[in-house]
């Protein structure tokens, strides 16, 4: 870890990676060489690739390059951690021991510059899209998981094709709102963990929003995507910073 600024760990989520997106993969490859070389710990709260169907897809290239470019960082004493998100969330063990990585539960509740500080994916949030809840419960389920990952590969990355096509039907007749956070849930949330900071990812809508919730006001931070240029948190003793990341 790099000793000329001051502690503080950094936060991405939703990079999307993809072979046919090499702008995002070298802008990713640029910030783990770079920026996050100065960090205590890099946190990924989910979806850091467009679609993961099994660690036994870890030899091909994309999947590859990431790894290593993790595990670099990681031996160059950088703590990696990382949430699952909607997309990468049959990523394993494999995968980890590979990159250096440490998968977090979601939510997981953790301090930060002396402030509790919630990290979710924040997909558990949007809970108006009660299609999607009823989708997610279907695929986190372990014995779903286990006849999917039981299939060849080009079975799954065909079954995986279809899923993502629906969703993407399904998005064009869906409202802003109900693809959004639930104020609710949020308030629920944050009073069942004693009013922490918040941090997620999932909405795509990178944001800075205060709740007051039983006379606490809470912070919640949201996390970029990196289709049109991404960001990342840079998170001290002083507080969160929001820091551009361009393609």
């Amino acid at each position: 870890m790099g000793s000329s600024t001051p502690p503080h760990s950094l936060f991405i989520s939703d990079l999307h990676l993809s072979a046919d997106r090499p702008d995002i993969i070298a802008a990713l490859l640029r910030f783990l060489a770079g920026p996050a070389r100065g960090a205590e710990a890099l946190y990924i709260l989910g979806d850091l690739f467009e679609v993961w169907i099994g660690d036994d897809t870890l030899d091909e290239p994309l999947h590859t390059q990431v790894a290593e470019a993790l595990r670099a960082l990681s031996q160059a004493s950088v703590a990696v951690r990382f949430q699952h998100g909607n997309r990468d969330f049959l990523l394993a063990q494999d995968f980890c021991a590979r990159s250096g990585a440490t998968v977090l539960a979601d939510p997981s509740l953790i301090t930060l510059g002396g402030i509790p500080t919630l990290l979710m994916h924040g997909d558990t949030l949007c809970t108006d899209d009660v299609a999607y809840q009823a989708f997610r419960r279907q695929v986190r389920d372990p014995a779903f998981q286990k006849h999917f990952l039981a299939q060849p590969i080009p079975v799954r990355r065909a079954m995986a094709g279809e899923a993502r096509k629906a969703s993407e039907g399904e998005k064009r007749v869906k409202t802003a709102e109900i693809m959004d956070v639930s104020p609710a849930t949020v308030e629920s949330v944050l009073r069942t963990h004693d009013y922490p900071r918040l941090i997620h990812g999932h909405t795509h809508r990178p944001a800075q929003h205060r709740h007051e919730v039983d006379g606490h006001v809470c912070e919640r931070w949201v996390l970029s995507d990196w289709d049109r240029g991404g960001d990342c948190l840079r998170v001290d003793a002083t507080g969160i910073t929001r820091i551009p990341i361009p393609l």
